[in-house]
């Protein structure tokens, strides 16, 4: 389904007309998408700004107050806590060298990979550039700005691999 609206909607949600939504998608009011692709079954909290070209996949939780910036990808089951941040330009500046606001030509963008099933702890800061693996856990609060491999457990700042993530009998908890 597209989304249609390209204006606020009764719920104060800002979608633009390029926002492709799955079937059952959730959204909350006061949110802010434009240009994105959000798979099914997936639940976007208040206060949620997701960019153009940022693509979230399905059965996903997006929880309130997070950005999702340009770039971005977010595969299938993923939890992305409150308050999280993804950045997606290593050397941000607000003018070129002859002294000129920047523009989108000014600047690399950098992607960011989250695998399936990965969850993010809430207000952690994800830099440009790193994957997170399939099924790994950043706690609250990390600064991740290396990647983590799959299954395992990340934590702090910066965020370092301190183990695999706990399991019960192949399940996560």
């Amino acid at each position: 389904m597209t989304a249609k609206s390209g204006q606020f909607t009764g719920s104060y949600q800002v979608i633009s007309d390029d926002v492709v939504l799955g079937t059952d998608v959730r959204l909350s009011p006061f949110i802010n998408l434009y240009g994105c692709d959000i798979g099914d079954e997936t639940t976007i909290g208040a206060f949620v700004e997701i960019q153009r070209g940022a693509k979230i996949g399905a059965r996903c939780k997006i929880s309130s107050h997070s950005f999702v910036c340009e770039g971005v990808t977010i595969e299938d089951e993923c939890f992305i806590g409150h308050g999280v941040t993804f950045i997606n330009d290593l050397h941000p500046l607000a003018t070129s060298a002859d002294g000129a606001v920047q523009t989108g030509e000014d600047w690399d963008l950098v992607d960011t990979h989250v695998r399936k099933g990965a969850s993010i702890g809430s207000g952690s800061t994800i830099l440009g550039g790193v994957e997170i693996g399939a099924g790994a856990l950043i706690g609250a609060g990390a600064l991740v700005s290396k990647d983590v491999p799959a299954g395992m457990l990340a934590i702090g700042v910066p965020a370092q691999v301190v183990g695999t993530v706990p399991d019960g009998n192949g399940q996560r908890r």
